[in-house]
C-alpha cells in the first residue's frame, strides 16, 4: 500500500484532451455496432446511455460524432468524493428502450475498479460498454476504451477542476 495521496500521482485531463479522446472513442466505435437497417448511421447503435455524471460529456461527444439521436442516462453512485462505496442505481434509463442492452452503447469517462460497469452490465448484458480511460482492475468490464492508466493514478477531470494560479516549482528569486 502506498502512502501517496490521490493527487500525488495524478493525470490531469483538460477539456480539449477529453474532447480529443472522446472523438477517438467515437471513431473506434464507428461501424462496430450491431447490424442496423439499411442506411442507418452510427454503426447500428440504437442509443447511447451515459453513466452519470462522468459519462455525460464523453457520451454527448460520441453521440454527436456517430449521429445517434437517442441518448439517455443511468445514474450509479459508487463514490463519495474520492472514497469508493457500494455501487447502486439511482436512476435507470427507459426500460423499453434498453431491453437486454442489444444495440445500446453505454459510455462512461473511466472504468476504475469495474464495480459500476459490472452492476450496469448485469442489468444490460448485451450492451456495448465504452470508456475513455481504463484502469487494469476494471478493464475486463469494458469492451472499448482509448487510454489505459495505472491503477494508482487519480484522474482529474476538467469538471472537477478550477483554473487558479500555481506558484513555480523552484523558488521565486
Amino acid at each position: 500500500m502506498s502512502d501517496r495521496l490521490p493527487h500525488e500521482k495524478g493525470f490531469h485531463v483538460s477539456w480539449d484532451q477529453l474532447h480529443r479522446d472522446a472523438r477517438a472513442l467515437a471513431w473506434r466505435l464507428d461501424g462496430s455496432g450491431p447490424a442496423g437497417e439499411a442506411g442507418e448511421r452510427g454503426g447500428g447503435w440504437r442509443a447511447v446511455v451515459a453513466i452519470t455524471r462522468g459519462g455525460m460529456a464523453p457520451a454527448m461527444i460520441v453521440a454527436r460524432e456517430l449521429d445517434i439521436r437517442t441518448v439517455d442516462t443511468i445514474s450509479v453512485k459508487s463514490y463519495d468524493h474520492q472514497t469508493r462505496s457500494e455501487a447502486h442505481v439511482l436512476k435507470a434509463p427507459d426500460a423499453k428502450m434498453m431491453g437486454d442492452g442489444t444495440g445500446i452503447l453505454v459510455v462512461d469517462d473511466l472504468v476504475d475498479s469495474g464495480r459500476t460497469l459490472e452492476l450496469v452490465r448485469a442489468l444490460y448484458p448485451k450492451a456495448h460498454f465504452a470508456t475513455v480511460y481504463a484502469k487494469p482492475m476494471g478493464r475486463e468490464q469494458v469492451d472499448t476504451f482509448i487510454t489505459e492508466v495505472s491503477q494508482d493514478t487519480w484522474i482529474f477531470f476538467p469538471w472537477d477542476m478550477a483554473m487558479q494560479y500555481v506558484p513555480p516549482y523552484r523558488g521565486t528569486d
